[in-house]
């Protein structure tokens, strides 16, 4: 199928997902517990995060749940805030994470454009913060579209964010391709009636992502390759 657009997910496509968050997260747990271990364990525990490995668990929420749904869980254990007053922490957090590009961005993504396609991210992460993140590394100028699970369009695993992408975009979903590293991703793809191609840079393994993919690649850097085939 002709594929005019990519829509990426953020954590665990564009970035490698344990490269950027294991470390990010004890960091936060930390701060949030303020030295009390019976409740960072508890936070671990309900985001299903290993502190002896300092690592997300592969059933994690966090991988691929929105910021809503990771701040809600977690709110109970947190005396000195709210919900909203957390959903901002967080997005404040994960703006400034020390990020670990999948591949070398600006150049993968300028090879894209070189082919006339169009590019988007949608994650489930804030806006925000994606924004931050992409601008950091230096490629946010090269997406015509940016939407976090804030931005009035819903959350994955649901379409409606994807077909939001394409709208703006101008491009039909038929001719788009979602790429993620979650079922997460690869659901809302479907629902979309897009194209769906798998990655392997988040936790995800490859037989769990081959049942809802279309294909499924070590990385994104793969895909023009894929192309040319």
């Amino acid at each position: 199928m002709p594929v005019d657009a990519f829509l990426f997910d953020k954590d665990g496509t564009l970035f490698d997902f344990a490269a950027t968050w294991n470390g990010w997260a004890a960091r936060v747990l930390e701060t949030l517990a303020k030295g009390d271990r019976a409740v960072l364990e508890a936070m671990a525990e309900v985001i299903s995060y290993d502190l002896e490995r300092q690592a997300f668990n592969p059933d994690s929420l966090v991988i691929a749940g929105s910021n809503d749904e990771v701040a809600e869980v977690l709110a109970p254990f947190v005396a000195d805030m709210g919900v909203e007053e957390l959903l901002v922490f967080l997005a404040l957090s994960a703006a400034e994470a020390e990020l670990a590009p999948a591949v070398p961005l600006a150049a993968f993504l300028d090879s894209l454009l070189a082919r006339g396609k169009v590019l988007g991210v949608m994650t489930n992460d804030a806006e925000n913060s994606a924004r931050s993140q992409l601008e950091r590394a230096g490629v946010l100028d090269r997406f015509a579209f940016v939407a976090g699970c804030d931005s009035g369009h819903g959350a994955k695993p649901a379409p409606d964010p994807l077909l939001a992408f394409c709208k703006a975009a101008g491009v039909a979903p038929g001719r788009t391709a979602m790429v993620g590293d979650s079922r997460h991703d690869l659901e809302a793809g479907a629902a979309a009636g897009m194209l769906r191609i798998g990655v392997l840079t988040g936790l995800a393994l490859r037989d769990e992502l081959t049942p809802h993919a279309d294909i499924v690649l070590p990385d994104i850097g793969h895909i023009p390759a894929w192309m040319d085939r």
